[in-house]
């Protein structure tokens, strides 16, 4: 099953990725605010062996992270929101960062990229939900709003799977969908189309490496 078509596989989550987590801003969070985890997990106290496969999977998803710090970045662009009707919130910004990463699946999606995708999908996800996590909401609520941008992200794959086939009349309804608030779409499809066609000058391990040598 690829990547888009499902929701994220439960995966394991050890103490040493939790303080890889740290180092990652989430939307909300202010700049230079100090993070503390703490944790009784066994895994704190893993045998050689042990510590040995946690750092394997460890430079793994520091990739993931990465990848998932570059989009928030992309996300954070102050102009991406000047013709919003209102001021900025967190589901804007949300809804911003999820149509990145639909265009970042669009370009990479296929056979090769399957797996690694899948778990960046995951990675990604669950940083969602910690961000949601960290802004105070219980499980339940918090079970709801990830269902919530879950269906939004895939209805956003869905948008843009033909997107090169599109007019510019279409992509601006399509975006009018997502982004209601705004007083102007154009210079956001503008933008995602600058976007769109440097993804597509990529490949995932290239665009890898230009996020992990930043």
């Amino acid at each position: 099953m690829l990547v888009v078509e499902g929701i994220p596989s439960v995966f394991f989550m050890s103490f040493l990725l939790d303080l890889l987590i740290v180092k990652s801003f989430c939307f909300f969070s202010r700049k230079g605010t100090p993070w503390c985890f703490t944790t009784g997990l066994s895994e704190q106290f893993a045998t050689t062996i042990d510590r040995k496969i946690i750092y394997n999977i460890l430079i793994m998803d520091e990739k993931y992270l990465n990848i998932y710090n570059n989009l928030i970045n992309y996300t954070r662009n102050k102009e991406l929101y000047k013709f919003l009707s209102r001021q900025d919130k967190f589901s804007d910004r949300l809804s911003v960062f999820l149509l990145h990463f639909s265009f970042f699946l669009k370009n990479f999606k296929n056979l090769e990229n399957k797996n690694i995708l899948q778990k960046i999908y995951d990675f990604n996800f669950r940083q969602l939900e910690l961000s949601i996590r960290e802004i105070g909401y219980g499980d339940q609520t918090i079970n709801k709003k990830m269902k919530d941008y879950i269906n939004l992200f895939h209805s956003m794959v869905s948008e843009i799977h033909f997107w090169e086939d599109l007019t510019k009349a279409d992509k601006i309804k399509k975006f009018s969908v997502f982004f209601s608030d705004y007083e102007k779409i154009d210079h956001l499809l503008d933008y995602f189309e600058k976007f769109n066609e440097n993804l597509s000058k990529k490949t995932l391990n290239s665009f890898i490496k230009s996020v992990s040598n930043q």
